[in-house]
């Protein structure tokens, strides 16, 4: 019989080719199924919440794994503090929890959250975690967007090209635009998210607030389902996987 563990973690993208694990470069799930085998001393497998692409970073993630001893509440403290010694300072292990046999990091979420960071002043301690964009926004216009966006289902204008989906049916719950002195920051939240989709959503709307397009050309955009007819992507670096929801019970109790 196996046991299966939730991990609450977070990570710094910017040295990995994304989470998934690739023959040839470096991601968080490849860095992390390594030690975590290491530790353990058996084969070990994640599967994530996700996957977030090159460069972007996680502010919350989950993944999952199964092992064939049941854990201790000190097994698995111990075993998150020997994971961060390994890690180093990309990742950070929140905690390790024993879940059911058939909860699943990815398939169980309900929903997810993602923020975008531009920069309005140049700061080069935000030069790896934010997009620095000179010039005026119009805010209202992008907000404008947003409650054009929530009308639509099929989001195939923001997403990858040759990608192997099966639907392009989103349902967003909230998105909205917000600013502080020194920042400019998107927030989205749905029950799924198309590759490259919120990148390709920003960069949209910032042809928008930039008085390059106007709010009824947005809404073309959407019903014409065609990437390039669409704004170009933004840089991964000001992208964070904020949060990840579950089911009542499933982690609020463990984190």
């Amino acid at each position: 019989m196996t046991n299966r563990y939730f991990i609450k973690l977070a990570y710094n993208g910017s040295g990995f080719h994304g989470w998934q694990v690739q023959s040839s470069a470096r991601t968080v799930q490849g860095v992390m199924e390594e030690a975590l085998s290491k530790v353990l001393r058996s084969r070990i497998q994640l599967m994530g919440c996700g996957r977030t692409d090159t460069g972007v970073h996680a502010g919350e993630f989950y993944a999952h794994f199964d092992f064939h001893h049941k854990m201790k509440e000190e097994d698995l403290e111990h075993l998150a503090f020997k994971l961060n010694k390994m890690l180093g300072k990309e990742i950070a292990i929140y905690s390790i929890f024993p879940v059911g046999e058939k909860a699943h990091a990815r398939f169980d979420a309900t929903h997810r959250t993602y923020h975008y960071r531009i920069a309005r002043k140049k700061n080069p301690f935000e030069a790896d975690f934010s997009w620095y964009l000179f010039g005026k926004l119009d805010i209202h216009r992008m907000n404008q967007a947003c409650e054009i966006m929530k009308e639509h289902k099929d989001f195939e204008c923001f997403s990858k090209v040759n990608t192997d989906v099966k639907t392009f049916l989103c349902d967003i719950y909230e998105a909205q635009w917000t600013e502080t002195e020194d920042m400019l920051i998107f927030s989205i939240t749905a029950n799924r998210f198309l590759r490259n989709m919120v990148r390709a959503i920003v960069g949209t709307m910032i042809n928008l607030g930039q008085h390059k397009i106007d709010p009824e050309d947005f809404r073309k955009i959407l019903e014409s389902r065609d990437r390039s007819e669409a704004g170009f992507s933004v840089p991964a670096k000001g992208l964070f996987l904020a949060e990840v929801g579950y089911p009542e019970g499933l982690v609020e109790d463990n984190v």
